[in-house]
Formats: C-alpha cells, structure tokens, sequence
C-alpha cells in the first residue's frame, strides 16, 4: 500500500498542521513538561492547564442527541491525504485538539468500529505513515498508538490510529526520556521465551520485533499473536497456560492499548481507563474530577498528562504515585507460575 504523496509525509503534516493552527481550525493546548523517574523509568509528565476548566451553565438539550462522527466527514482543513491514491480506504487527518505539534491520525473512510480488531490493511498502512516518516531523515521517527474498548481512554468510536512525532515531544530538559516502546529488552537469553518486556513497568505488556519492511500477513501474525496474549493477561494466564480460542476478526474480547514502531510492536490489556492521584483538597477547587488521571495508548510511549497543578505535583513530588496509577489502570503481570504483582 503506497501512500502516493507529493512530498515527504513530515514536510506535508508540518505545513497542513501550521495553516489549520494559524487560522484557527485547530486548537493547540501548550503543556509544561517535567521529567519524572518512577521504576527505572524516565517519563514525560505533561500539566494542560486548558483541560482543567470546569463547564459552566450548561443545560442539556430536551431528548437524545447522537453524537456526531469527525471522521466521516471530515473538515478539509484538518485533511492532510487521502489513500491509497487510486480508490481511498483511508484519510490522514490533524487531531483537532492537539498538545504535541503535528499530532496526526489514520482514520478508516468507510465506517469501521474502533472496539473491532485491527486488520491487514490497518496495519499495512501504519507501517506505511511509520516508514515514510523518516524516509528522508534518520533522525525522525513516529510513534503510532491504538486504544481500543471502554477501558483503554478511546475518545471516538470510529477506527483511527495516532500519531505522535517523536522530536515534537522532545523539549529542553527531557533528554533522560525515550518512548518507552524503544527501551524493551527480550525477556530472556532463552529463545524459548519471545517476548520483549520492561521490568519496571507494573502492568502486563508484551512486545515483539518486527522484520524490515514486513508484509501485512506478517504484521498481522504479530499483533493477533500480541493480542491472544494480552487476553490471557487478563484472565490471569501466561501465554503459554492459556488454552481459550479466540477470533482473529470482529468485536475484540478485551479492552487494550497497541503501540508500534517501525521495529517494535507492543501491546498492554487495560483494566479501566481512569486512576485516582492523591492531591491537596485546596488544589481542587475548579477542577473537573480532581486527582483523577484518564489514560490511554500514550503510556507506550512513556508519556502522560494531567490537567490540574495539585495532579502534576503529586506526581513529580511522590514517582511512587505514578507507579500505582500504572498498575490500576493495567493487569499484574504474569509468568509461567500464574499472576505476579
């Protein structure tokens, strides 16, 4: 699957992303960013003021209201490409309301549900956005994440991937940080033992290499394989123990987060979306759910954000905390023995 653009992928989501921002059609939320330790781990904490606000004088109008779908039609300002060129199945499109420039999306043409397991094709064209990123330039990579199913912090029911350009999320002060993707190591010296994994991190996650330039078969092999895995995570199985016969297709069993690089494919099963972070009760007045931190797919790239000031200090000041957060929203981890916490 070509993506058949006119100029490089980074050169055009730039431009489209700077014309739809100084004009307006998009808003763009500036973060402060700290960098946090929790576990061995360096990670992005990331305070959005702008989320903080508490809606005011709003009344519900009498009767139901379906929620309208962005993506079926898109704004022409926030499309960036359609493809493939010959008869498009997908439109690349800027995220509406970013915090990390260049903030983009593969989004299905045709109605597909964001809870339905990923197919070939879906696959097949991440890699294609993933590839094309630094096709020109070693020094760029993307990072592409899914969340799927109540519990994984989706916010829109029809089919879309994100991505995040890794030297956008970088800034000044965040040089101890890598997407967490980029620091799994195997799990073991045995060849047995094939999937990648982090010690440090308190939730069930697994990971495996991709080839150069894999086929959408290959790709598809690895992220059914990484899905029946996460599955097992949640009935508190190892891979290996589990003996349930899952779908390759069609509505997924599980809520989970999937990341993907262009060497990596990483997946984490989700026990619910939201955590609670303890704060000073008089740092929560104006705040919409104060000390609650909803999370999705960005925890893959050892990313998080929050929308309140007391949020931000309680973590940088107790990493501790951060570590909870982690383990609440995912499953224990498991090894052949069964749960491990």
């Amino acid at each position: 699957m070509q993506l058949g653009l006119s100029e490089s992928l980074p050169a055009l989501v730039a431009r489209r992303f700077t014309a739809a921002r100084d004009a307006g059609h998009l808003v763009f939320s500036k973060t402060h960013l700290s960098i946090i330790n929790a576990a061995g781990i360096s990670y992005q904490l990331r305070y959005c003021p702008a989320l903080a606000k508490k809606p005011s004088n709003l009344k519900p109008e009498p009767g139901p209201k379906p929620k309208p779908d962005p993506f079926e039609n898109p704004s022409p300002d926030l499309l960036i490409a359609q493809f493939p060129p010959e008869k498009p199945v997908y439109n690349l499109i800027l995220n509406k309301f970013p915090v990390i420039p260049n903030h983009f999306l593969l989004v299905t043409k045709d109605w597909q549900a964001q809870t339905d397991l990923l197919d070939k094709a879906d696959l097949e064209a991440t890699y294609e956005c993933l590839k094309a990123w630094n096709a020109e330039d070693d020094s760029k990579s993307l990072f592409a994440f899914f969340n799927s199913g109540d519990d994984s912090g989706a916010s829109q029911p029809h089919r879309h991937l994100q991505f995040l350009p890794v030297e956008a999320m970088r800034q000044p002060g965040s040089e101890a940080w890598h997407p967490l993707i980029d620091l799994l190591q195997p799990t073991s010296p045995s060849p047995s033992t094939k999937f990648q994994h982090l010690s440090g991190l308190p939730f069930a996650h697994f990971a495996l290499p991709l080839p150069p330039n894999p086929s959408a078969d290959t790709l598809h092999s690895i992220y059914i394989t990484l899905y029946k895995a996460a599955a097992a995570a949640t009935r508190g199985h190892s891979p290996g123990q589990d003996t349930e016969t899952l779908s390759s297709q069609g509505p997924s069993s599980i809520s989970y987060n999937l990341a993907m690089t262009r060497s990596t494919m990483l997946i984490c099963p989700r026990k619910q979306e939201t955590a609670l972070v303890p704060i000073d009760p008089a740092a929560a007045r104006d705040i919409a759910d104060p000390g609650v931190l909803s999370l999705n797919g960005t925890i893959l790239a050892a990313t998080l954000m929050v929308k309140a000031e007391g949020e931000w200090d309680s973590l940088r000041e107790n990493p501790e905390h951060l570590t909870q957060v982690l383990a609440t929203v995912g499953y224990p981890r498991t090894d052949s023995r069964g749960p491990s916490l």
